[in-house]
């Protein structure tokens, strides 16, 4: 019922897409896919897959480079510079409104043109199973009793991992010390006893979780997500934090309406490609594409709720 229900939408997604003459030139040439973060991790794997099956849509080799640093301002950057003729797209998520207001690059979130959102899936709050705590209100409950002594890990100062925790531990009144770890450290510094948890996105942490080496206590997102049923999320425990992860594709701004228009569709048939939906659905993802005015709409409400946390945070 999922799979149907996702191809529905991203059938009416393409069919709302009007095409023109002009798209029998593009593209002529590779396709730079740009992620904003290194290899190996949730945004390359998924970033990855997906352009490979842009790559069987489009008809030209699209081809993931990693631009890491400073939590995406680099990748952001790069992009926003670019040449506006749709060889150079990036893999955004959530990051491009924490750079923004962190004042990282010099630049708002909506000076680049956006093509849709293609997914999202919850951040998670997670601890190593061998920890005392059975459940997010035993953290809690320490977490009061300790102030300021419990470690939390993040990607980075102002991550969307950051902010999460931040307004997440803010909602339970808990104040910890937030470690800007970065993402090839973070789940090691759990698993060490370096930090006590961590926020990640779910595909930063399945796996380790699936083994059996990270419990995870609670979601971030607004319901029960069926890769981890048994995980409550913070409204069910009447905690007033939503933050969920999304990624989806951006463009230069003032690249051509058609051209635009071409890639959103070849974004939304690999969206619906089998290898993308066997992705999505071991690692815990939501194939739920939008088209631009909705993924717009998203940004700018997203961008309120970022700039709100950044800003009571003092960053």
């Amino acid at each position: 019922m999922f799979r149907r229900s996702v191809r529905r939408g991203i059938a009416a997604f393409v069919a709302a897409v009007v095409l023109s003459p002009a798209l029998a030139q593009f593209p002529e040439q590779p396709i730079e896919f740009v992620i904003p973060f290194a290899a190996g991790g949730g945004a390359d794997i998924e970033g990855r897959t997906l352009a490979e099956e842009m790559s069987s849509i489009l008809g030209v080799p699209v081809v993931p480079v990693n631009k890491a640093g400073a939590g995406g301002a680099v990748a952001y950057s790069y992009v926003n510079n670019a040449a506006p003729d749709g060889y150079t797209v990036v893999w955004n998520s959530n990051s491009i409104l924490t750079v923004t207001n962190l004042g990282n690059v010099p630049f708002a979130y909506d000076s680049m043109d956006h093509i849709g959102r293609v997914e999202y899936q919850p951040m998670v709050f997670a601890v190593n199973s061998r920890s005392d705590w059975a459940d997010y209100n035993s953290f809690v409950e320490d977490c009061r009793s300790n102030p300021s002594v419990y470690k939390v890990a993040n990607s980075g100062t102002g991550s969307a991992t950051h902010l999460g925790a931040l307004l997440l531990m803010n909602a339970v009144g808990c104040e910890v010390i937030h470690l800007p770890i970065g993402i090839q450290r973070r789940n090691s510094t759990v698993l060490s006893g370096e930090a006590d948890a961590m926020l990640a996105p779910l595909t930063g942490a399945i796996n380790l979780a699936r083994a059996g080496r990270f419990e995870l206590l609670v979601s971030l997102s607004g319901g029960r997500n069926p890769v981890i049923p048994d995980v409550p999320f913070a409204g069910e425990l009447g905690i007033d934090a939503r933050f969920d992860l999304f990624r989806g594709l951006s463009v230069p701004r003032g690249t051509p309406p058609e051209i635009k228009a071409r890639l959103a569709e070849a974004m939304a048939r690999a969206a619906q490609s089998a290898e993308f939906a066997e992705l999505a659905e071991e690692v815990g993802f939501t194939v739920a594409p939008l088209e631009v005015a909705e993924f717009e709409a998203l940004l700018a409400a997203e961008d309120e709720v970022v700039a709100s946390i950044v800003r009571d945070a003092g960053l």
